[in-house]
Parts: C-alpha cells; structure tokens; sequence
C-alpha cells in the first residue's frame, strides 16, 4: 500500500473513531421526557407497579432505582446556599399554539408552537410542555403543598430543564387554570383525549416571582432521566379547591394523587436565588 493510501486509511480510522465518541457522549442527553403509558406505573405505595417498583418494570427506567440524582427532594434549608450569581430567570416565553392532552397519569399542555425559551448558563432551553401534580413533589422543609406545577424545558441537544411553581388552596383561584378548565372537562376521564386549546400565554402560568432553589435532579416519572436542571419558584401561590379538584377527577382513578414520593438528596447542593442578600431561608 502507498504512503497516500495508508495516510488516507488513518485518517478514515480517526474520523469514525471521533464520530463514535461524539455517539457515546450523547447517548446520556438522550431525549429527557416522561413516559406517557400510565397503564404501565402507578403511584400507589405498595403496588406491583407502585413508585418503588418503577426501576425494575422496565430496563430503561433502571434509574428510577439506582440513579443517585433523583427528583423530588426535600428543599431543607440546612442544605440550602445563597447563590447571587445564579441571577434572574431569563426567559423570553411568548403565547403559542396548544392542545391539552390527558395523558392518564396527568394534563399536559403540549405547545405546538415556539413558547420561548429560558436561558441557563449560556444555554436556552425551549418551553415544549407544562402539567400539573398533586399534592406537590418537592417539599420545602418537610412541608408538601397541595399542587405543583412543571413547565417542561429542552436544549438543543434534548437536555432538561423544568421551572416548578408551587400551590396551596386558597380563596383566589389560579387566572391560567380558569382560562382551560372548559378544555379540562372535556377530556376528563379519557386517557389520551386531546384537544386544542388555541392560543396558551405562558407568561400567565410562570409569574413573576424572582426568588427560586436550583439543584440537579431527574424526571420525576419514569424513565426518571437524569440531569434535569431544576428551578423551583420559592413564592407558593393560590389555587382554588375547585380547580385542584377538577386536575383531580379529570385523570385515571388511580392517579388522583400523582405525586413521586421523596428521593434521597445524597448531599447535592441546593442553590437560592434572592435579588438581595438575605440570612433567612
């Protein structure tokens, strides 16, 4: 063989050995969303398809019991740190098309259209879906509110990020549940009913609250991917009981309580954002 020849070979041979290792490396930042097959898990202690069990139903969600950076935690503030340099939240979200979609285990609101996007590090992360559990997931120092809401972020290369906003019964209803709740009947007790909704402003769902805790942690449903940013906003706002209620009844019988129980926090960091500095958590 020439020299030519052989220089050519060896660079064929490190052009796929790069591509192979390009391969590797993405396959953690595989696509991070949630099962929509509810049939297959559910959330009640004790059931053969209960959360302790979700690790071993299927191979692909062997995290959900062995991965060691699982959601929801604990937001304890013996682990919690002031961090001013995480900054404000930034994003640009802007109304777009969407349907709603009772996904058995849960309402989602699929955006169809560009929702925006929030920025990380650099990094925008678009708004692809939100939905609702309750009670809550995360809890803030042992306490659990009654509802949680997930506003469901991807980049680029299909990493997470997920802004979780927190409820309690109240006398004020939520404005941006008041505007779906014809849409929510409608597909109420019919796993995989969909209907467009026209045009959803996330900007109503998110708020305005600047305060927020930020860890590292998983999807909180199978297949429990990690690697998922979370932003959990610290300002807990009012739902009506109607309206937790309506969330409620609308999915599968045994998913009126769709909350993953607490994950150990296996001495991650815990990060708050406050505009000013503050002792008190």
């Amino acid at each position: 063989m020439s020299p030519a020849r052989r220089h050519h070979l060896h660079l064929g041979v490190a052009a796929l050995l790069a591509a192979a290792v390009l391969l590797s490396a993405a396959v953690p930042a595989a696509r991070a969303q949630e099962t929509e097959h509810e049939e297959e898990f559910s959330y009640i202690p004790g059931d053969e398809h209960g959360p302790e069990h979700w690790g071993r139903i299927k191979e692909e969600w062997a995290a959900c019991g062995t991965g060691r950076l699982q959601s929801p935690i604990d937001l304890s503030h013996e682990r919690v740190s002031l961090v001013r340099s995480l900054g404000y939240l930034h994003h640009s979200y802007r109304p777009a098309e969407a349907s709603i979609v009772n996904r058995g285990h849960d309402i989602m609101v699929r955006f169809e259209g560009d929702a925006g996007s929030l920025v990380i590090n650099g990094t925008a992360y678009y708004l692809k879906q939100l939905h609702w559990h309750s009670p809550a997931e995360h809890t803030v120092d042992g306490r659990r509110y009654d509802m949680e809401l997930h506003l469901v972020h991807e980049s680029a290369d299909k990493k997470a990020a997920v802004i979780a906003i927190l409820y309690e019964v109240g006398r004020h209803e939520d404005a941006f549940l008041r505007h779906l709740e014809p849409f929510i009947r409608r597909i109420a007790d019919v796993r995989d009913r969909e209907e467009r909704v026209g045009v959803v402003d996330p900007r109503r769902a998110r708020g305005t609250a600047s305060v927020y805790y930020r860890y590292m942690g998983s999807l909180t449903a199978p297949p429990c991917t990690e690697g998922v940013i979370w932003t959990i906003v610290k300002r807990v706002r009012s739902v009506s009981k109607y309206q937790l209620e309506l969330l409620r009844e609308a999915v599968h019988d045994d998913m009126e309580n769709n909350a993953r129980p607490l994950q150990e926090a296996n001495n991650r960091h815990i990060s708050i954002f406050r505009p000013k500095p503050d002792k008190h958590y």
